[in-house]
């Protein structure tokens, strides 16, 4: 499978397995799992068509880890990035680094100083502990902002913190006394 193919497949499998499952007819589990056969024969409906070898080749290659398998490999979901509100991953609480970063652009600093980060319509906010991640995220909407969060700050207040599958850092919201701003 081309790179190309792989891409247009990885967008089309972040739709269903982090937003809309319905639009192919799919239903996901309550943790977001999806049968890996009934997602190919519906896709394939839709004339969106993979195998089982080439889904198998996007989750071992995609740059970020946005998949996942099972253990036998006949279910697969997404790591993070949902905004299907009843998907729970079974995550579980985790203490963070002293320090993540999340990347951003220009147009949305003057929101997150008055709110900080927000979800949004994703499930989590999302922080990493690699400052090149958080320049390539970024930068996929302009010129990349990197926004420092003191998050081991923001745990000894309470606030959780989990880690996704892929190793991306998520937390319900980073309010803007915890994020280190270049005057």
């Amino acid at each position: 499978m081309n790179d190309k193919n792989k891409k247009r497949i990885s967008k089309f499998l972040s739709l269903i397995l982090r937003h809309n499952p319905g639009k192919i007819g799919l239903e996901l589990d309550e943790n977001g799992w999806a049968d890996i056969n009934e997602l190919i024969t519906k896709a394939n409906k839709r004339n969106v068509r993979f195998s089982k070898e080439s889904l198998e080749d996007i989750v071992e290659t995609n740059d970020k880890k946005r998949f996942a398998f099972n253990d036998d490999k006949t279910k697969i979901r997404a790591n993070q990035g949902h905004s299907i509100t009843t998907i729970d991953l079974k995550l579980e609480s985790l203490e963070p680094p002293a320090y993540l970063y999340h990347g951003t652009v220009g147009k949305f600093m003057s929101a997150i100083k008055t709110n900080g980060l927000q979800k949004m319509s994703r499930q989590h906010v999302h922080l990493t502990n690699e400052l090149e991640t958080a320049v390539k995220v970024g930068s996929r909407r302009g010129q990349a902002i990197i926004l420092n969060i003191r998050a081991k700050d923001m745990h000894d207040k309470g606030y959780t913190f989990y880690q996704s599958e892929n190793g991306v850092w998520l937390t319900d919201a980073v309010p803007a006394e915890f994020i280190a701003f270049k005057n």
